[in-house]
């Protein structure tokens, strides 16, 4: 059998063992002890190996210093103007000083969830149908400004919160769709009377130019026109200035140019009446000067041919003024 004293010296062994088992705590990375001493807040005991008194210091909470998310359960809200609508979110949310957060809040979780739900009630009961549909930036930022501030005291820090379903009622949502697609129909609408409109102006501008390039081809066209004519007078003009010179030079100075001239085209217009007519043509009665004309021309042509030779004597004198032409007895109309 053994003796007392192996079994007292085993109980002394196993009581410094329980008692080392009760000094050491080994607290994992990210999470915080807190340490109480007779039932009043001792210490805390970070991440690493922590030494307590045994039988007289505990363990009262053990925080976790991650970051934490709590889901709020869809919840019935009305907005300002009178729609019920289920919203639920998510709240992402740090434990910044777990003393306050064990000794300032019963059930911590518990507590933020119902700060979200009055919160969330407050904002959107601010806010219509369309713009708590399409402001959940602005309910997020406003959700996590007045959580943040509600559980400062608590010693928790509110990272953000996240809306995740917005669900109107089922009439709500059928007026949406019908407004959706009058609203893409009206789009439709506009988008084409646009594009008539642009081509409309498109069309009108191209029209605008055509007619512009048309007039300025026209006015080069007829400037172009304009200056033939010109050019072709002024040659016609050369032409007759050269018949004339040549005229006076084949005449010289024993009679008129502009006679000879004058009696041709009169021959040319009785040349081109005569030309006109079928059968009958009617002389004027002036036919005498014509005929002076002739001898005119006859005498002309004569002093023209004889000019190289001795002169002539001079011609008696007598009464001054043309001569006149032999009477010819009027002509009426006659045939050809």
């Amino acid at each position: 059998m053994s003796s007392p004293s192996s079994i007292v010296l085993f109980i002394l062994v196993l009581f410094a063992l329980v008692v080392l088992g009760k000094s050491i705590k080994v607290v994992p990375q990210k999470q915080v002890k807190l340490i109480e001493r007779l039932g009043r807040f001792q210490k805390r005991a970070d991440a690493g190996l922590n030494i307590i008194v045994p039988f007289l210091d505990s363990v009262r909470a053990t925080t976790d210093l991650r970051e934490q998310i709590t889901q709020i359960e869809p919840q019935a809200v009305i907005t300002r103007d009178n729609v019920t609508m289920k919203v639920d979110a998510v709240i992402y949310f740090v434990i910044a000083d777990p003393v306050r957060a064990t000794y300032e809040v019963q059930n911590l979780a518990w507590g933020i969830e119902q700060l979200a739900l009055s919160a969330l009630r407050n904002v959107i009961g601010a806010l219509d149908l369309d713009h708590t549909l399409t402001s959940r930036d602005t309910i997020n930022t406003q959700l996590r400004a007045a959580l943040d501030q509600a559980t400062q005291q608590w010693g928790v820090k509110i990272m953000r919160v996240e809306l995740k379903n917005i669900d109107p009622p089922q009439d709500i949502k059928l007026t949406m769709e019908k407004q959706m697609t009058a609203e893409r129909s009206r789009r439709a609408m506009v988008t084409n009377a646009e594009g008539e409109k642009s081509s409309a102006i498109l069309k009108a501008e191209g029209q605008k130019q055509a007619q512009i390039v048309n007039a300025e081809g026209q006015k080069e066209s007829a400037i172009l026109a304009a200056e033939g004519q010109a050019q072709a007078r002024l040659r016609v003009a050369q032409a007759e200035a050269q018949a004339i010179q040549v005229v006076a030079d084949a005449i010289g100075t024993a009679g008129n140019p502009a006679q000879y001239l004058i009696a041709q085209r009169y021959l040319e217009s009785l040349g081109a009446m005569g030309a006109g007519a079928q059968k009958i043509v009617f002389l004027p009665f002036e036919a005498s000067g014509v005929l002076a004309s002739l001898g005119g021309i006859r005498e002309l042509l004569t002093a023209s041919s004889a000019s190289p030779g001795p002169a002539a004597p001079p011609a008696p004198p007598g009464p001054t003024g043309p001569r006149p032409a032999p009477p010819i007895p009027p002509m009426g109309p006659g045939r050809v």
